[in-house]
């Protein structure tokens, strides 16, 4: 998808729920490497328990990600992706700081993600390596949505 944004679009973030399109983030996600084959129900009902956050120009969603967390010690940042013909632009880092300065996700111990390939952006904003990375575990099911 090659998509032009020129200088009169205006590129705006949102968290509130009524803004997410689902069937843009669905049709995302089914094709990511780690959401591959996901049902739209498992993702509106993920949407349905995270803090979610999207770009826009217009009524366009061109970017999302969400956030996991009890808003007291922990999160996890998850599912982020902007659209291919929308990088590049610095969308995606202007999403992270907008999450990062949201008012219930000040003060957290911990805020994890995990990543593939986009360890550049992250460190950016503080992320680093685990510290005992020996010490984290995980149950994962690759192929739970085929």
């Amino acid at each position: 998808m090659n998509c032009e944004v020129n200088q009169t679009d205006t590129i705006w973030y949102s968290d509130n729920p009524n803004d997410m399109q689902l069937a843009v983030i669905h049709g995302y996600l089914t094709r990511s490497y780690w959401a591959l084959g996901i049902s739209d129900s498992l993702v509106e009902q993920s949407l349905r328990h995270s803090l979610c956050f999207g770009a826009f120009i217009g009524q366009q969603q061109i970017a999302f990600a969400r956030v996991i967390s009890d808003f007291s010690t922990f999160a996890y940042l998850a599912d982020v992706f902007v659209l291919e013909g929308y990088r590049g632009l610095g969308i995606s880092k202007q999403l992270i700081a907008n999450i990062l300065r949201h008012q219930n996700l000040q003060g957290l111990r911990r805020f994890m993600l995990c990543t593939s390939d986009a360890h550049g952006l992250y460190q950016q904003f503080g992320f680093t390596q685990a510290e005992q990375p020996q010490n984290l575990m995980a149950l994962h099911r690759t192929t739970i949505y085929s």
